[in-house]
């Protein structure tokens, strides 16, 4: 406790460096000890609060053993918006079921923005997990049912509703279709781009003509999304669209080209990125490496549905000839 209450301190002090090293102290908190980090934490200013969030966020995306849970739910109450922005960012990794009702008040009711959106983007992990079985379908059907309240609310502003239609798009729901298609729809090109992140999320291939249609987009905003979804879709029929996003001027989307053939896999892709790898000027190595890393943990070539024989029980094929 005495190491605790001194480090409290020091980060209430401003003319003190904020101790990147430290901050581990505030892993994995008995209750005792978050008690008194939580009668603390007003004295730190805003900034510092803030700053302290991110910082811990970043530990956490490189080292898996911390654990900083209270320190950021303590944060989804704070005072200041951009504290409570950074807590929800915090909780990425996070799937305790309880934390679904606090996000779902901070996107309805919260008088900032930023927060709305971050808490809507949020949920989209409790989604997934709703898919995967990882949480009871009631719990992940709370979470469905205030993203599809948020969307259609046409009081809300933009940002939150795109937010909230990248997170439904995880779920499998039989009106979540219906809700990117009306995202698409949109006069606005954010709610566009939205929809078809969404797309991807949905790992449906209803979407894939049309994901296929955005990598040519003017947009590179879009061009970025429509890349990362056809890696989602595992369309094999994009990889010439994305063989010529390599060459794009934008340098974000030729990563999202490069990761897409990853999780496309087959022989095509893998001589793209290969051939990536042995030109020396080359600005996409790291993304290729990584790429071709998950194209063998993912089996190497894939499953081309266009080609592939679906037999009877008597080994004849169904396919017409």
């Amino acid at each position: 406790m005495d190491s605790l209450e001194a480090l409290m301190k020091t980060l209430a002090d401003d003319t003190q460096v904020l101790s990147i090293a430290k901050l581990y102290a505030l892993s994995g908190l008995e209750q005792a000890d978050a008690a008194h980090v939580r009668a603390a934490w007003p004295s730190i200013s805003s900034d510092r609060r803030e700053a302290i969030l991110r910082h811990l966020a970043d530990i956490s995306e490189s080292n898996f053993e911390v654990d900083f849970g209270a320190i950021f739910r303590l944060g989804l109450t704070d005072a200041e918006p951009e504290v409570r922005t950074a807590a929800i960012d915090g909780l990425w990794e996070e799937d305790d079921v309880q934390l679904i009702q606090p996000l779902i008040d901070l996107m309805q009711n919260d008088e900032y923005e930023e927060v709305r959106a971050a808490a809507a983007g949020s949920l989209g992990r409790f989604v997934l997990a709703g898919e995967l079985e990882e949480i009871p379908a009631a719990q992940a059907e709370r979470a469905v049912g205030a993203l599809r309240e948020e969307i259609q609310n046409e009081d809300e502003t933009i940002e939150v509703r795109l937010r909230a239609v990248e997170a439904i798009g995880y779920s499998s729901a039989e009106d979540v279709p219906d809700l990117i298609s009306e995202a698409y729809g949109d006069v606005d090109e954010r709610m566009r781009v939205s929809a078809v992140f969404a797309m991807g999320r949905s790992a449906d291939p209803r979407w894939a003509d049309l994901v296929l249609d955005e990598a040519e987009s003017p947009s590179s905003e879009m061009r970025y999304e429509a890349a990362r979804a056809c890696g989602e879709l595992q369309n094999s029929g994009a990889v010439p669209a994305l063989s010529r996003l390599l060459s794009d001027p934008d340098d974000q989307v030729r990563e999202a080209a490069v990761w897409a053939l990853g999780q496309i896999g087959g022989n095509e892709p893998r001589r793209l990125l290969t051939q990536i790898l042995e030109d020396e000027d080359s600005d996409l190595h790291e993304a290729a490496e990584a790429a071709l890393e998950e194209l063998e943990f993912m089996g190497g070539d894939g499953l081309d549905f266009a080609t592939f024989e679906f037999l009877d029980d008597d080994g004849s094929s169904e396919r017409d000839d």
